[in-house]
């Protein structure tokens, strides 16, 4: 039984001050008391009984997350791939741990916020908990570079705080799935909700600007995003949990010799394996197929969620686009064309004007949390707007190849077009 937030908020900061954290969590959240964009029913799916964050758990969790000394050189922590002042990643293309300089990961670091609602970890979905994610980085040997969960839990343990915190929390000396399963609490607590969208869908007309409610039918409607990224109540981190080709790799790779190199070499199930060769080797760029070795997943990454778009940048998997603009420049074109392109990938014929609304909606998407520096990242982009590298107007607009039909123009005399209800006074539930 989950106590009340304010009582968890409370034991949360008593826990925190005795394990010397710099700072106190957010509250915990639980079914009876979740922010505004949270469903329970949601919350309720993702977090298993026996895994709900706990005070205790939670502050240990953050004290581990943010300790260098997980690493091998004493450098590296959870936070520096993921740091909470920056929207829990790292502001670069790719991540780079106890290897760098010399050698980087081959992945961007994507964001903790709300990873407590995937459905799988990682771009290409290799773990399938938390509790796995947390593991994985401390064991890569270019991330952390620990050899194995029992060379981290011999370095942890000789820390006399770590010696009292984990008896204290689990009633033993602690393992590495103890461990793990401190980290992930912690990850359990990052929320990201409280957006003036939601506050828009809950009633409040001037929560958004009307630049972003245009964004917000063409999102719906004729930039097709609600494809992979659809909104709805109860699945409220505009994600569809899938894998997608959407052409970013075939930039740089030939998928197919990638492919017949990968299936001589990747063992089905070998979890550490697969880890090393997505961030360490050029077979990265599979994707999906690392992981299942169907050629229908060559190419493919995990839809990412959108809330917070604003503070996390660059994007995509290996960190290429710079900017919201650049995303919607791919998009617009309809990918990079290569034998695994997903079928939803079509040119969209987006206007300027059009891609500046979609723009402006993705950024109505940022909580309460991280508005201050929203306004920062959005300054460096918009400094940004013309280099756009990955614009192709004639390909957008059918002047030039083809990549099918585009969808007409979003009608506000129909508010469906929209994707939410837009009469007035309406109810959150019924606005959806």
């Amino acid at each position: 039984m989950i106590e009340p937030t304010s009582k968890l908020f409370a034991s949360t900061v008593i826990a925190l001050a005795l394990l010397g954290s710099a700072a106190a969590a957010p509250p915990i959240p639980n079914p009876d008391s979740l922010p505004i964009g949270v469903s329970r029913v949601l919350w309720e799916i993702s977090v298993p009984a026996d895994a709900a964050p706990t005070p205790q758990k939670v502050a240990l969790g953050e004290k581990l997350f943010n300790d260098v000394r997980l690493s091998t050189n004493d450098k590296v922590s959870c936070a520096t791939c993921h740091d909470p002042a920056k929207g829990f990643v790292d502001g670069k293309p790719l991540a780079e741990g106890v290897a760098a300089p010399k050698e980087k990961t081959k992945r961007h670091s994507p964001t903790v916020l709300n990873a407590v609602f995937n459905a799988t970890q990682f771009w290409d979905g290799r773990a399938a908990t938390l509790e796995d994610q947390a593991k994985l980085p401390i064991t890569n040997p270019i991330e952390m570079g620990q050899k194995d969960g029992a060379a981290v839990m011999q370095k942890v343990l000789a820390i006399p705080e770590y010696q009292t915190a984990f008896k204290e929390t689990f009633g033993r000396d602690g393992t590495f799935d103890d461990l793990a399963a401190a980290i992930s609490a912690f990850e359990r607590t990052q929320v990201s909700s409280q957006a003036p969208f939601d506050r828009w869908v809950a009633g409040e007309d001037n929560a958004i600007s009307p630049a972003a409610k245009r964004g917000w039918g063409l999102f719906n409607g004729k930039a097709r995003c609600n494809t992979c990224h659809a909104f709805s109540t109860t699945s409220p981190t505009f994600s569809d949990q899938r894998f997608h080709n959407i052409g970013i790799a075939a930039h740089k790779t030939d998928f197919i010799e990638l492919a017949r190199r990968a299936v001589g070499i990747v063992k089905s199930g070998d979890l550490k394996q697969i880890d090393e060769i997505a961030i360490q080797s050029d077979l990265t760029e599979l994707g999906r197929f690392l992981v299942t070795k169907h050629a229908n997943d060559v190419g493919a990454f995990k839809t990412p969620g959108l809330r917070d778009i604003a503070v996390t940048a660059p994007y995509m998997h290996d960190g290429s686009l710079a900017t919201l603009w650049d995303v919607m420049d791919h998009y617009n074109k309809g990918g990079i064309p290569n034998p695994n392109l997903d079928g939803g990938m079509q040119r969209l014929g987006l206007t300027e004007p059009q891609i500046d609304d979609v723009v402006a909606f993705m950024q109505s998407l940022t909580s309460d949390r991280f508005a201050a520096l929203a306004k920062t990242e959005t300054a460096k982009q918009q400094a940004r707007k013309k280099d756009r590298p990955e614009r192709d107007t004639d390909v957008a607009m059918g002047r030039k190849g083809h990549l099918g039909d585009i969808a007409p123009d979003p009608n506000p005399a129909k508010p469906a077009a929209f994707g939410v209800l837009v009469t007035e006074g309406t109810a959150y539930a019924e606005r959806r």
